[in-house]
């Protein structure tokens, strides 16, 4: 078994798939409509369907889906929002852009998810709300529990779910815990858009606020009556069309890296120095990331060498820096290394193999095969 490179993530579109597309790309240009036409409609239709949610609101991206929730949620300057320090950046970043403060919480050390005691911990008379990030493709464990306390305390709550199309906990969609849920469809993700995102929601009036915020604040698509200091965050009818086919395929691609990470699951259990991260029973995990933890007389960053140099790209990790221990954060936040250790010596032995929606399982065997030599070798 020899493979030439195993990329860490990569977009997958079956030939059928192409076509339709094609298809799909000519009735749109042809037809003039070219944003916010029949494919957003359709797309939107299909992923609250998804989600269980009554709305869903296309954007184009992820960090716009987080921006718009929290304006449509009211922040007012200097209120708190209580984030995880490791994620990616536009979930701390989309508060500042919306005049709050967030407010990095350390995490659980098992499912890389903020947890209820550290949100416990964090809370103040300033807090207005708490952003959920569901890690990787696994929704919040803690989840229902932090909406409990958001609804006790009047807070709002947003789950960051940029990872987790598809994913459930006790069979509940993520994007549908909280208030409002915002998705991306960036490239490596499970599905993609090309670039894109969604906003999920059950409460109409945040619904309405979304779609005039996303088209320039304007009333409506047709008119000229703005109504909202709004921006251009639309999501284009081609981006649609392929975030749709794609989201056609979301079973089969989650059917497909559940069976890889099982696989690893099954063959890391034999390793002593690589550790699976493991997925709550009652949780369905779309597998965007595959994450396990070195032990800690390893050196991740060198086992990660030695399996690039055998051809195997491990996949960036959720998050490494944290964002406590960034530059800019550390300097506007007066955060820094040491503030929140488990996130800290989680994020630095986690190692993130590769999983991608056609990954064959020959495939896998070889990520094994050379983790297997690596740890020989180390």
């Amino acid at each position: 078994m020899n493979f030439k490179e195993i990329p860490p993530a990569k977009p997958y579109f079956p030939k059928e798939d192409i076509q339709l597309i094609h298809k799909d790309l000519d009735k749109i240009l042809n037809s003039g409509m070219l944003t916010l036409g029949d494919y957003t409609k359709n797309f939107e239709a299909e992923f609250s369907k998804l989600c269980k949610v009554k709305k869903a609101i296309t954007v184009n991206s992820g960090t716009a889906a987080l921006e718009i929730a929290l304006r449509c949620l009211d922040l007012r300057k200097g209120d708190e929002v209580l984030v995880p320090t490791n994620t990616f950046t536009a979930t701390a970043a989309t508060v500042i852009m919306a005049e709050g403060k967030p407010v990095l919480t350390d995490i659980d050390g098992d499912s890389l998810c903020i947890n209820l005691r550290n949100v416990e911990k964090n809370l103040t008379r300033k807090t207005r709300g708490i952003i959920a990030v569901h890690i990787g493709g696994l929704v919040c464990p803690e989840i229902r529990a932090i909406a409990e306390i958001c609804e006790d305390k009047n807070l709002f709550l947003i789950e960051d779910a940029a990872h987790a199309q598809g994913s459930t906990l006790d069979k509940k969609p993520a994007g549908s815990f909280g208030d409002v849920g915002g998705f991306s469809f960036y490239p490596t993700k499970v599905i993609t858009s090309g670039e894109g995102g969604m906003i999920t929601t059950d409460i109409e009036e945040i619904a309405k606020k979304a779609s005039v915020l996303r088209d320039q604040g304007k009333e409506s698509f047709s008119g000229n009556e703005i109504i909202e200091v709004g921006y251009n965050w639309r999501m284009t009818e081609i981006s649609a069309a392929i975030g749709l086919r794609q989201l056609l395929r979301l079973p089969e691609f989650i059917k497909q890296r559940n069976e890889i990470a099982n696989y690893y699951d099954e063959e890391l259990k034999k390793a002593k120095s690589l550790k699976p991260l493991e997925i709550p029973k009652n949780a369905v995990s779309n597998y965007y990331k595959y994450v396990a933890f070195v032990s800690e007389d390893i050196s991740r960053d060198g086992f990660k060498q030695k399996l690039r140099e055998k051809g195997v790209k491990p996949s960036g990790e959720v998050y490494w820096p944290p964002l406590h221990m960034q530059p800019v954060y550390k300097r506007l936040l007066r955060v820094k290394e040491g503030d929140f250790p488990v996130a800290e010596e989680a994020c630095r032995r986690m190692l993130c193999l590769p999983v991608y929606s056609q990954m064959t399982m020959s495939e896998a065997e070889y990520v094994i095969e050379k983790c297997r030599e690596v740890l020989s070798e180390i």
